[in-house]
């Protein structure tokens, strides 16, 4: 009968052993948090919201007779209206003829606070050649839109 004893002694000592964590008190049981949304490209802070092409600008430095066909001694305005605040953005006109050639590349550097307008033109003393031209307005680097006109 001694035989049993210690036997039965281990037996018991196992259970008490295996019982003793679910005495414990609950705790919560620890969750992994839900995954950080993924990082999106910030928004621009500076984003045009119209370009327009013209012979003249008002003194709001918008277009006032916008045109997409021009005579050889014209000067040809574009007005880019932006929206956004910076402390500071640069907004450059690039000017191209119809073989891509680059007839002026112009930057502004504006700081602004809301609604600003931008104004830039080319002219050309002894006339522009006749042809298909753009202007390709960007943002910081980023191209925003481009502008297409004729000399006629």
């Amino acid at each position: 009968m001694l035989r049993g004893k210690p036997a039965f002694a281990a037996l018991a000592c196992a259970v008490i052993a295996l019982s003793l964590p679910a005495c414990k008190k609950n705790e919560p049981v620890a969750t992994n948090p839900a995954p950080a949304p993924a990082a999106q490209a910030p928004a621009a802070a500076v984003r045009v919201t119209d370009a327009q092409v013209g012979k003249a600008l008002g003194a709001d430095k918008k277009v006032s007779q916008p045109a997409d066909s021009f005579a050889p001694m014209d000067t040809i305005f574009v007005s880019v209206t932006t929206e956004g605040s910076a402390p500071s953005a640069a907004i450059r006109a690039n000017w191209k003829f119809q073989d891509g050639q680059t007839v002026k590349d112009d930057t502004r550097t504006i700081t602004p606070t809301g609604t600003a307008v931008t104004e830039f033109s080319i002219q050309k003393p002894d006339g522009w050649p006749k042809g298909n031209y753009s202007v390709e307005i960007s943002v910081d680097g980023q191209v925003a839109t481009t502008k297409n006109f004729r000399v006629e």
